[in-house]
């Protein structure tokens, strides 16, 4: 089975994936920042929109379904936890759920922390996953409604994934959080390979997503909360409290 991968951008700063099973000829939205680059990719690439996967409810996210929806009749699956301020919703999932593209398996992740009920969808046939806004190569996102306990619940259960598997983001945001993990984790070598990698692939305008969860492992810091080096530089008796001390100073830096 090849599951394909159409990734493009979007917005100011977003990604849009398109995901199509050439098999059973389905093909999902991953998100919905842009309503009429959706369509016209997907038109672009003679795929049909069958369906809709929503990680979360934030405008950037879900702001187009209604009129892909419109557009192609096609499903949405949205997380319960955000379901209630996501339009057309025609089906709410949450932890352990699962979702189908075609032949495709599609485990549901709750990743909570940047909205109550952000969610991530793994296809581990494909050895990846969509994360949305919870985690970034070199960052996780924003804690807008969830508190530390919750958010580093939710990267743990990303942390769980085969390293193998290659993480979409729907954001370039990474030579920036690079700046600020550098900061955080100064003595890390694999890191500074990484942010140096990354200057040079800004430099000649190519994306840096997606990442795969063994180089985040290695250099993220947020996902280095329950080292014992963070927990050092950063303070706290628990992973918990090193990555609240990590989200807090990333808000602030400059």
């Amino acid at each position: 089975m090849t599951l394909e991968i159409h990734q493009f951008p979007c917005l100011s700063d977003n990604y849009g994936f398109l995901i199509h099973d050439p098999a059973s000829g389905e093909t999902a939205c991953i998100d919905t920042p842009d309503a009429d680059a959706y369509l016209r990719e997907a038109s672009a690439k003679g795929w049909r929109i069958t369906q809709i996967w929503n990680t979360h409810w934030h405008p950037d996210h879900a702001g187009g379904n209604e009129a892909i929806k419109a557009a192609t009749g096609c499903v949405v699956v949205a997380p319960a936890g955000d379901a209630g301020k996501i339009a057309g919703v025609d089906r709410a999932v949450t932890q352990g759920d699962m979702v189908a593209l075609g032949a495709f398996s599609t485990q549901v992740i709750d990743v909570g922390g940047h909205t109550l009920g952000h969610i991530a969808y793994h296809l581990p046939e494909a050895a990846v996953a969509f994360v949305g806004d919870a985690l970034f190569p070199l960052g996780c996102g924003r804690m807008f409604e969830g508190t530390p306990n919750q958010f580093w619940a939710s990267l743990a259960r990303l942390k769980a994934l085969p390293v193998e598997t290659t993480l979409y983001s729907a954001h370039e945001y990474t030579q920036s959080n690079a700046r600020f993990a550098v900061f955080a984790d100064p003595d890390n070598a694999a890191l500074r390979t990484y942010a140096e990698s990354v200057d040079a692939r800004r430099e000649r305008d190519e994306w840096t997503v997606p990442t795969t969860l063994g180089a985040e492992l290695a250099a993220n810091p947020f996902l280095r909360s329950d080292d014992p080096d963070m927990a050092a530089r950063w303070g706290g008796s628990s992973p918990e409290q090193t990555f609240a001390a990590l989200r807090a100073a990333k808000d602030t830096f400059r």
